[in-house]
Order: C-alpha cells, then sequence, then structure tokens
C-alpha cells in the first residue's frame, strides 16, 4: 500500500525553516533606530565647544537640551496615534527628515534663541516621532509572542547608535569643531530614509501573514481618525482616578502615575544627567573629551545585553521587582561616581561603566509590559505618555544640572541627587498593581 505521507510533510516543513516576515521588520526598526541615534549621542558633546565659542553659559545650553528631552518626549503619544492614522513608514520618514533639517541648520546659529529653536524644538519633535514608542508599536503589532525580548532587542538598537556614533563624533568634535559633528548626524538620518520607505511595512497584514506567534490571521484594523484626540483620550483614562481602563475595567487611576514618576526618575538618571552631563564632568576633572566619550560608548556595548537580558527576563518573571532591582543598582552606582571620576580611566571606573551600562534603560521592557498589561489595545500610546514624563525628568535634569554646575562648580550634587531618586523609584515599582487576567506576565491583557 503507498506511503503518500511522507511527500506532505517534506512540502509543509520547507516554508517554515524561513524566517517570518515579522523579524525582517524588526531589522529594519533596529537600524533605522541606530541610524537615527546620532541626535541623542551629541548634545553631551556641544556643552564645552558651544560655551568656548558663543560664550553662552551651561545652564542656557542646559535649557536648549532640556527643550529637546521634554518635546522628544511629549510627542511620543501624538506620533503612536498617528502611526495608527497614517502608518509608521509615513510618520518615521517624515520624523528623520526633520532631525536632518534641524541639525543641519545649527550649522548657521549664532544666538542661543536658535540653538533652542533648532535643536530644542525641530530635532526634538522629530525624535519624538522616532522614540521609544516606534518601538513599541512595532512590537505590538508583529509580534504575539517573544515581544519582551524583541521590545529590549529595538531598545537597545539606541545604546548600539551611541556606541557607532558617539567616538566618531566626539573625535570630529576634538579635531574639527562641532560644526562637521552636525552635518554627521544630518547625514545619518537622512540615509536611513530610503531604508524606511523601501523595506519597513505597517501591518503584518500588508504582506499577508499572521503576526509572529498569533495562531490566526488578523487583518489590518482601518486607519484611526482624529490621532490627537485619541492620544488624550488614551490619557485620560489611564490617569484620571474612577476611569476604566480598556484593559478590562478597573476604577484605579495609581498604575499610570506610578509608571509615568518611575520612568520620570529614569529619564532624569540616564538622559538627563549622565548622556547630557557625564562627558563635561568628567572633562572637569582632567579627562580628555574622547576619553569620556568612548566611556559613554562603552555604556551603550553593555546596554545591549542589559536590554536584550531584561527582554527575556521580562517573559518570565515579575515586571515589578525587576524595576525595583534595576532602579536600587542604578541608585548605589550614581552615589559611587563622584569618587571615581578623574583624569585617567582606572579600573574602578571600568567597572562602574560596565555596572551602569547593564542597567542603563533596562527598565523599558518591563515598563512597556506594564502598560500593555493594565491598558490593552491602547498600551502603546499609554506608554508614549509614560515616556513623554520620562523625558520630562531628563529635561530637568539636564537643565538643573547645567544649573547646579554654574552655582557650585561642580556636579557632585546632582549626583547624589539622582542617587536618592532612584531609591524613590525602586519603592515606587514595588507598588504598581499586577494584572494577570487572562494573559501572561508580560503579554497583553484583553481589550
Amino acid at each position: 500500500m503507498p506511503a503518500p505521507a511522507p511527500a506532505p510533510v517534506a512540502a509543509e516543513a520547507a516554508p517554515r525553516r524561513r524566517p517570518h516576515r515579522a523579524w525582517s521588520v524588526a531589522a529594519v526598526t533596529f537600524l533605522t533606530i541606530i541610524g537615527a541615534a546620532g541626535f541623542a549621542s551629541l548634545p553631551g558633546l556641544l556643552i564645552d565647544p558651544l560655551h568656548a565659542e558663543f560664550h553662552w553659559s551651561r545652564g542656557t545650553i542646559g535649557f536648549a537640551v532640556s527643550v529637546n528631552l521634554a518635546l522628544y518626549g511629549l510627542t511620543a503619544p501624538f506620533a503612536a496615534a498617528l502611526m495608527d492614522r497614517f502608518g509608521i513608514r509615513r510618520v518615521v520618514a517624515v520624523a528623520l527628515t526633520v532631525i536632518a533639517v534641524g541639525a543641519g541648520l545649527t550649522v548657521f546659529m549664532t544666538a542661543a534663541w536658535q540653538l533652542v529653536l533648532l535643536w530644542g524644538v525641530l530635532v526634538g519633535l522629530g525624535s519624538g516621532s522616532m522614540a521609544l514608542a516606534f518601538a513599541a508599536t512595532v512590537t505590538g503589532r508583529w509580534f504575539t509572542a517573544r515581544r519582551g525580548l524583541v521590545t529590549g532587542i529595538l531598545t537597545a538598537a539606541g545604546a548600539s547608535g551611541q556606541l557607532v556614533f558617539l567616538p566618531v563624533l566626539s573625535w570630529i568634535v576634538d579635531r574639527h569643531d562641532w560644526r562637521p559633528a552636525a552635518v554627521t548626524v544630518a547625514l545619518a538620518a537622512l540615509a536611513v530614509v530610503p531604508l524606511v520607505w523601501l523595506l519597513l511595512r505597517d501591518h503584518p497584514a500588508d504582506v499577508g501573514v499572521a503576526p509572529y506567534g498569533a495562531e490566526a490571521f488578523v487583518p489590518k484594523p482601518p486607519p484611526q481618525r482624529g490621532a490627537a484626540r485619541r492620544a488624550v483620550r488614551a490619557l485620560a483614562s489611564a490617569a484620571l482616578p474612577r476611569s476604566r481602563h480598556r484593559a478590562g475595567g478597573g476604577t484605579s487611576a495609581g498604575p499610570f502615575w506610578l509608571l509615568a514618576g518611575t520612568f520620570a526618575i529614569c529619564g532624569a538618571t540616564t538622559n538627563g544627567l549622565v548622556k547630557t552631563h557625564f562627558v563635561p564632568a568628567a572633562h572637569d576633572h582632567g579627562m580628555p573629551m574622547t576619553a569620556a566619550a568612548s566611556l559613554l560608548a562603552v555604556i551603550g556595548v553593555f546596554d545591549i545585553a542589559g536590554t536584550i537580558a531584561s527582554g527575556w527576563f521580562t517573559d518570565r518573571f515579575d515586571t515589578r521587582r525587576l524595576l525595583a532591582v534595576y532602579y536600587g543598582l542604578r541608585g548605589l552606582s550614581l552615589m559611587f561616581l563622584p569618587l571615581l571620576l578623574s583624569d585617567t580611566v582606572h579600573p574602578p571606573m571600568v567597572f562602574f561603566i560596565v555596572f551602569y551600562g547593564l542597567d542603563w534603560v533596562a527598565t523599558v521592557p518591563p515598563t512597556i509590559a506594564l502598560c500593555r498589561e493594565h491598558y490593552g489595545e491602547d498600551g502603546a500610546i499609554v506608554f508614549g505618555w509614560v515616556l513623554a514624563a520620562h523625558q520630562v525628568g531628563a529635561a530637568l535634569i539636564a537643565f538643573l544640572g547645567g544649573l547646579a554646575r554654574d552655582a557650585f562648580g561642580t556636579y557632585n550634587p546632582v549626583w547624589y541627587a539622582s542617587g536618592a531618586l532612584c531609591a524613590l523609584a525602586a519603592l515606587m515599582a514595588l507598588v504598581i498593581r499586577v494584572r494577570r487576567t487572562g494573559a501572561a506576565q508580560g503579554q497583553p491583557a484583553p481589550a
């Protein structure tokens, strides 16, 4: 009797060996975030050159950076809603172009208000549309399984870009002034626009596949009109007392404010403090700018490992406890930093860089997971608002750090205050309640 079974099995097995299209979309997203990362690498390198050339105070320069950081965050929830309305590809391509224009025009500036307008407003608006809400939207649409891991990988893309750009930009600033460095950032942002337009796709249905890990095909939803209205409505639903969460009811607004508060401290102790002020603080102790920038790049190396590991942990462990551990360890490391700064790179400083780097944005995957857990289909937009709090915290410390340096002649008070804030964030994380209705930890609750 013939045995026809082997041929159909072989025919079915061959397509399964192909990587799912979601992984190629994730790869394009990763490369896009790397290409746009130059804007985040440059501000800390500009403080001393702009102070020397234009005699602007560090507080004034810090204010321009704070506007950039604040708009980066405040744009994110609206960008997530715009991606639902116009598509990921269009929004990201426009955002990259705005970043390039803002960074490129800074070479012609002669007054501080122009720095605020170009680097603060234009680059801030463009980079806000390239914020982590971009990664959250891609992950939410294209992946059902492995969301924590993919979120960690895409979050690490920013650190990878930092690794690529920081040594190059610091060398350019040191050898050729700051203007060629600004042009480099503009060209890098423009270079990835064709990549986005040709290879990025908005939804799995566009290429006729189901999301990775899904059991059934998911039709592409119609464009969501009223992007601004939807972003504000998601904020009101998440933040106002006695509002009902879309993820399945409930009357407490506590999770949103706790997530926003912890993430504000996260931004204050990373982008606002270390990314903006570490290089000038190390330079105050006699360390060459290129050496200090290289240390920041090394933070990026270990951040990749730490963030991907955090995504893996997020799929398996209590996200609240993960956040508490991350914030507690970060605060401890910042308390020791003033004792380690010197004119040379020595082993204790290298240990700090490794330790701090592993924790740099490890908070992102569990924070996104908690937003999905509590707010379901609006999770990416709510995360955009939580990210806005992150950037407001970063903006405050970027500004206050410059003022503290002008007032005290040292950054030490800022390091100690930031370490104490991290201890507060660890306690806040433990208070966040956990929802597990119909979803595993790290997976979205049913909408």
